[in-house]
């Protein structure tokens, strides 16, 4: 048997170790922490569905993580699939119940926040968010998708998954638009080490903007999102329910997390939802 023709198991790829889940405990599971619980599994369809499925009675701070996924969701009901231990899979549980619900959409730009920056810090990679919930990565000089964000309400609180490429090679491409940690140059593609990171920035920002009562000004929240925005300062196209598109500027994003566009005809109009292309830079270089 040729090693091309081996069965697939979890030390086929050695330069993909499986996760340590002891050692992830050992690193997050503390008595003031966020997080209570972290199981991890070889393969599922979605860590978001089968969180979504337990949520009644489901204790806040749990967390699900997958080595691969088989029918991984983002928005718009695409899908994500990577090969085994190349990446991070993995979905969390939320109850902000003492945060009034109309500020919840807050939490997927919340977690874009809190990956990029932790990426930034362990893995040496200049991450950034396209809105509203995709982290991108520079390649050779070009925007590349290496990862994204998916909010859902379930039960009594919300879903939050995150899908990250981490060691993905050029040949694993799913896309020629994606990319990876690892062809950005990152310094350390260590899974452990990102997603204790991830994890840990999450808890930090969740408490802010809890204790700010969920206001994305008062907790620092708009503000650093916005810093870390791509999309904004360029022209870009929303695709919008309903078969709409609407082109302008994006020149901001308002307290209650919408994509504001500067539209031809001088008006201002806040996007809630909708699929956004980068067209190009603002004619300032911004």
């Amino acid at each position: 048997m040729t090693p091309s023709d081996a069965p697939h198991n979890r030390w086929s790829d050695l330069d993909r170790p499986p996760l340590n889940v002891a050692a992830l405990r050992r690193g997050l599971l503390r008595p003031d922490s966020l997080w209570n619980s972290v199981d991890v599994v070889d393969t599922t369809g979605s860590t978001n569905s089968d969180l979504a499925a337990r949520a009644d009675g489901l204790a806040e701070g749990t967390v699900l993580v997958a080595e691969e996924q088989t029918a991984g969701r983002g928005r718009l009901d695409r899908t994500w699939t990577a090969p085994p231990r190349s990446g991070l899979f993995f979905s969390v549980y939320l109850t902000p119940g003492d945060v009034p619900v109309h500020r919840w959409g807050w939490l997927p730009l919340l977690a874009g926040v809190a990956t990029a920056t932790a990426l930034a810090q362990a893995a040496g990679v200049d991450t950034v968010l396209k809105w509203p919930n995709d982290l991108l990565v520079t390649i050779d000089g070009a925007e590349r998708k290496a990862g994204g964000i998916l909010a859902e309400r379930a039960g009594e609180g919300v879903v939050i998954g995150i899908g990250l490429n981490v060691s993905l090679r050029a040949d694993e491409l799913p896309v020629p638009a994606a990319g990876s940690l690892a062809l950005a140059g990152a310094v350390s593609t260590d899974r452990e080490t990102l997603l204790r990171a991830v994890l840990r920035g999450l808890e930090e920002w969740y408490g802010r903007w809890r204790a700010a009562d969920g206001d994305a000004a008062t907790s620092g929240l708009q503000t650093a999102y916005a810093a870390g925005c791509a999309t904004l300062g360029r022209t870009v196209r929303a695709e919008l329910p309903g078969d709409r598109s609407l082109v302008g500027e994006a020149v901001a994003v308002d307290g209650d997390g919408r994509l504001v566009l500067s539209t031809g005809d001088g008006l201002q109009e806040p996007v809630s939802a909708g699929d956004i292309v980068h067209l190009f830079s603002s004619p300032s270089g911004d």
